[in-house]
């Protein structure tokens, strides 16, 4: 686990060069709220708004997760609680008035940007509300 990337992995390179091509400037792995001991992938500052690409086998991707056959019972431990952090980050990110934006790395690299680019150029008033 020690060799295990926790920043800068392809999906998210993949991302911030297409939100580069198209023109947005952010922040990378960034402590966006002091109190809270996490850092984000991507933060745009003054649109408050953070981006989180969760990878499939350490966040628990519904399509893609597979658990593992040796040591079921750490993995399943281990995966839930890095589930439950992501609820709890995602909560106290967006009561501190930040727009939480969560991808797989599976996702389609243009739809991500597509999404974060609407998220960053509403303005801020219209950005924290969630549809549905």
């Amino acid at each position: 686990m020690s060799n295990t990337r926790g920043r800068d992995t392809k999906p998210e390179i993949a991302l911030r060069r297409e939100l580069f091509r198209r023109g947005l400037r952010y922040r990378v792995n960034l402590r966006v709220e002091p109190s809270l001991r996490r850092t984000v992938d991507i933060a745009f500052m003054r649109a408050k708004v953070v981006v989180l690409v969760d990878g499939c086998f350490w966040h628990g991707c519904p399509i893609h997760y597979v658990e593992p056959k040796t040591r079921a019972d750490f993995w399943r431990q281990k995966i839930a609680g890095n589930r439950s952090r992501d609820r709890e980050t995602t909560a106290a990110l967006e009561a501190a008035g930040w727009t939480v934006l969560r991808f797989w790395e599976h996702e389609s690299t243009a739809v991500m940007a597509d999404r974060v680019t609407t998220a960053v150029r509403q303005p801020p008033q219209a950005a924290s509300m969630r549809p549905g």
